[in-house]
């Protein structure tokens, strides 16, 4: 297509111009006259029309260049006037007279309406063939939906050759922008920024761009003109969204084939979205391998260092520090594979995996980050300077752990929060030891209160009560030494279980246990009389507090 055509080619409707309509051959040979709307000829003709009814309007969508030789306007003013008021009211492109079979010249009152109203009114002075013009505008029509198509068809073929040249997301983003000549984004579904390119007004950074009209207004709807294309996802469901473009018309309106573009360059990052996702998990499932291989002895604390430098992992000469963050049973789909917080497999460890490795970017010490999905589990090694550093990065490891499962969608109401064990610090023997402990320990804490971590140390009770959570003997003595309070808790008020729990809890200090549970001492000293009289026990008892404390413990394991 040549550079007057391009020009005149409404990139914007898919259409030609008006005035690009006047130029052609057929409409040409008729000595057009603009008679009103001579600033408007750079509407989009949609379609051409011929017609000569009254009512020709209700047969009309808009956008149409209508072509009459005047039978329909009717003879009085009112009626011409009333005749292109629906006209101009329908939206058409243009309204073309041909003099000669009804008028000499056109009717002042059908002149003035038109540039009262803002319609393009032009005046035929020779006859032309009606079906010759509608044949000449459509094939120019269609030439230049098949030019949109080619133009698209250029970034798909740029895109792709980015992508065989090592290129990924960000180059593919770069080339649709260039291309529209506005910033593109990424997003997540739920409006979350992925990736941005190209540049906002006069320059400026894209993210600025996307924080002022999609960051703190998601659910407001995107800018009038805005091109937003999802990216499918290619999961097991029909119309699954993996990601989703968003083109804003910050620098410039957005045209049709922006569009066309766009949904050509979502096929291709849907596959590069579900490649990149396939490595990553394949990469974060080999490591939690490793860590797994290392916990359970198949790999030898000799042969470690090495294989965890090829997964680089280089943590220095300071000791190791096994975490373990488990994410809960009721996480675990269909398949023996777990979906936590309903995120989708095939794609979702990977995007916990990212979410988890980019918060631990944040804490400053070498991380070898791994991903178990049968289990439900992320295991990962930290390195240290020095033990003293234990407490202080697991408090921040643990911070990150969380906001990256909440980043990645696990955390969602009605699951249980995640769990973090951090084991003890120590050699590469130690740590294999040590992540095995932690591991266990993880699904032994599930039903603890919630706290940002637990340390492996100080839960070796509660990974006993959990081993024997199947023999009949544990929930024997739960029954003996608790069943009382049990019985009388389903049946009265108030309940005595977490008055015993909290007194307990605060090894038999009575003040402390009554300021926890905001009552006054003499209400505590009945509840515990009651509890004593319905076990038929002194609280003061060390051996009584021992069974007593083992039993609440146990009864998470046991109902």
């Amino acid at each position: 297509m040549d550079s007057r055509r391009d020009s005149a080619f409404d990139t914007h409707s898919a259409g030609i111009t008006v005035r690009r309509a006047l130029e052609l051959p057929g409409l040409r040979s008729g000595l057009p006259e603009v008679l009103a709307g001579g600033d408007r000829l750079g509407r989009t003709v949609r379609w051409v029309h011929a017609g000569e009814v009254p009512n020709i309007a209700s047969l009309l969508k808009g956008g149409e260049l209508l072509l009459t030789t005047g039978y329909g306007l009717g003879t009085r003013p009112a009626d011409q006037r009333a005749f292109v008021r629906t006209l101009a009211d329908r939206g058409i492109a243009a309204l073309v007279v041909e003099l000669g079979a009804r008028f000499t010249r056109l009717p002042a009152a059908l002149v003035d309406t038109a540039r009262a109203a803002g319609l393009p009114l032009v005046q035929l002075h020779r006859e032309v063939p009606f079906v010759t013009v509608t044949e000449e505008i459509h094939t120019e029509i269609v030439n230049g939906h098949y030019a949109l198509l080619q133009r698209a068809e250029e970034v798909h073929r740029r895109c792709t050759e980015a992508l065989l040249g090592g290129g990924g997301v960000p180059q593919v983003l770069a080339i649709l922008a260039d291309f529209a000549g506005n910033p593109v984004f990424l997003e997540t579904p739920d409006g979350r920024l992925l990736y941005a390119a190209g540049a906002g007004p006069e320059g400026t950074d894209p993210l600025q761009v996307w924080e002022g009209l999609r960051g703190q207004h998601k659910e407001a709807p995107p800018p009038a003109g805005s091109v937003l294309v999802d990216v499918p996802g290619g999961g097991a469901g029909t119309g699954s969204v993996r990601a989703r473009l968003a083109l804003l018309p910050v620098r410039g309106p957005l045209a049709p084939v922006h569009r066309i573009a766009a949904e050509r360059a979502a096929g291709i990052l849907a596959v590069v979205l579900m490649q990149a996702r396939q490595e990553e998990e394949l990469a974060a499932r080999g490591r939690g391998d490793f860590l797994t291989d290392l916990a359970e002895g198949r790999v030898g604390p000799e042969d470690a260092p090495a294989q965890a430098r090829v997964l680089g992992f280089k943590p220095g000469s300071g000791p190791l520090l096994p975490v373990v963050m488990r994410l809960g049973d009721t996480l675990t789909g269909h398949g023996g594979t777990s979906r936590p917080g309903g995120v989708e497999s095939g794609g979702g460890w990977a995007v916990l995996a990212r979410a988890v490795g980019e918060e631990l970017a944040s804490v400053g010490v070498p991380v070898l980050l791994g991903v178990r999905p049968v289990e439900g589990r992320v295991p990962l090694l930290l390195g240290l300077r020095a033990e003293s550093e234990r407490s202080a990065v697991a408090d921040r490891v643990a911070a990150a752990l969380r906001a990256g499962a909440e980043r990645a969608g696990m955390l969602r109401p009605g699951t249980p929060p995640p769990v973090v064990v951090v084991g003890e610090a120590g050699g590469w023997a130690a740590a294999a030891v040590s992540l095995r402990h932690a591991a266990e320990t993880a699904t032994a804490a599930h039903g603890l209160p919630d706290v940002p971590w637990y340390d492996a140390r100080r839960l070796d009770i509660d990974l006993l009560l959990w081993r024997l959570r199947d023999h009949p003997g544990l929930a024997a003595f739960v029954d003996r030494a608790i069943g009382p309070l049990r019985a009388h808790d389903d049946r009265s008020r108030p309940p005595l279980l977490p008055t015993l729990e909290t007194y307990l809890a605060h090894a038999g200090r009575k003040a402390e246990t009554a300021r926890e549970l905001h009552l006054n001492r003499q209400t505590l000293y009945n509840r515990l009389a009651r509890i004593g009289e319905l076990l038929g026990t002194d609280l003061d008892d060390p051996q009584t507090v021992l069974a007593l404390s083992l039993a609440l413990r146990a009864r998470r394991y046991v109902t």
